[in-house]
């Protein structure tokens, strides 16, 4: 069974010990990793990742002094409601 990769993710970036220090909201682009897969970027662009259908996380250099983060966690979000489809209860 094919995984369809999500629209948007969460990207949760700790430390070495797990503890969470932040999170962004990053939205799919058109553009391909290195590893085929979709590139997810956070409304500046500063924040660039290519997430596999497994959501394996590969965090892109955006800049030049930039470290690799220890560990970062992409969790899957809903899709953003379209504010142009009126909600029907």
């Amino acid at each position: 069974m094919v995984r369809v990769s999500a629209l948007r993710y969460e990207l949760v970036f700790s430390d070495g010990t797990g503890t969470a220090r932040d999170a962004v909201v990053v939205e799919r682009t058109q553009a391909k990793g290195p590893g085929g897969h979709p590139v997810y970027a956070d409304p500046t662009g500063i924040i660039r990742a290519e997430i596999s259908d497994h959501d394996e996380v590969r965090v892109l250099a955006t800049g030049g002094h930039q470290e690799p983060p220890q560990t970062v966690v992409a969790r899957r979000l809903p899709e953003a409601p379209d504010p142009g489809v009126p909600d029907v209860a």
